[in-house]
């Protein structure tokens, strides 16, 4: 049976010089090889205009709309898998990945603290598998407080989502190798975890 796959990109580079977007097309790639029938769906948040909104005191109470949260919340609800890919930047994943959570991240429509027990949050999106792709210039454990690896799984989890285990390509500005190159170097790592997805 065929499943949807949202593919969301977070990249903030020029394709042509991304690690995040190499990633992700290389796992994509691989993904299809596996799974021809399935149903892509592109998400590139460089181009939707929800992705460019911040949630501060001015715009509060319309943030949550039908045309900046509601609709993005359906499409969650109609597809199957996730795929989102995230370079790291300033310790976090980029401003327009945050401004997509911060708006598909809304009680009583992706997660539920009724019928909870000891406060904790009932995630709703119970329908997704999840597959993160993640890069960062610096090697793993250089800034252990900027993980944003796993701030997306622990995001994606509390919504109630399968997080498969995530891809994280480090160390992309040290390594002095194209996006290419670095990709090329943990293609069976991808290519493994495209059959398993």
């Amino acid at each position: 049976m065929s499943k949807k796959v949202l593919v969301i990109s977070g990249t903030i580079s020029p394709k042509d010089k991304s690690y995040s977007w190499e990633l992700s097309k290389k796992f994509i790639e691989e993904y299809t090889k596996n799974n021809p029938k399935d149903e892509l769906i592109y998400l590139d948040l460089n181009h939707v205009p929800m992705a460019q909104k911040s949630l501060t005191e001015q715009n509060f109470a319309t943030y949550f709309n039908e045309e900046d949260a509601m609709k993005y919340i359906q499409q969650l609800r109609e597809v199957d898998k996730i795929v989102i890919s995230s370079p790291m930047h300033n310790f976090n994943v980029p401003g327009i990945v945050k401004n997509y959570l911060d708006h598909i991240l809304l009680a009583n429509e992706t997660f539920s603290y009724k019928y909870s027990k000891k406060g904790d949050a009932i995630g709703l999106l119970t329908n997704l598998t999840v597959q993160i792709l993640t890069t960062q210039g610096a090697p793993f454990g250089w800034y252990m407080w900027g993980n944003h690896t796993d701030y997306l799984r622990g995001t994606w989890e509390f919504v109630g989502a399968k997080v498969v285990e995530p891809i994280l390509l480090a160390g992309t500005k040290v390594s002095g190798l194209t996006p290419t190159q670095a990709v090329d170097n943990i293609v069976e790592d991808i290519t493994e975890a495209a059959k398993k997805f």
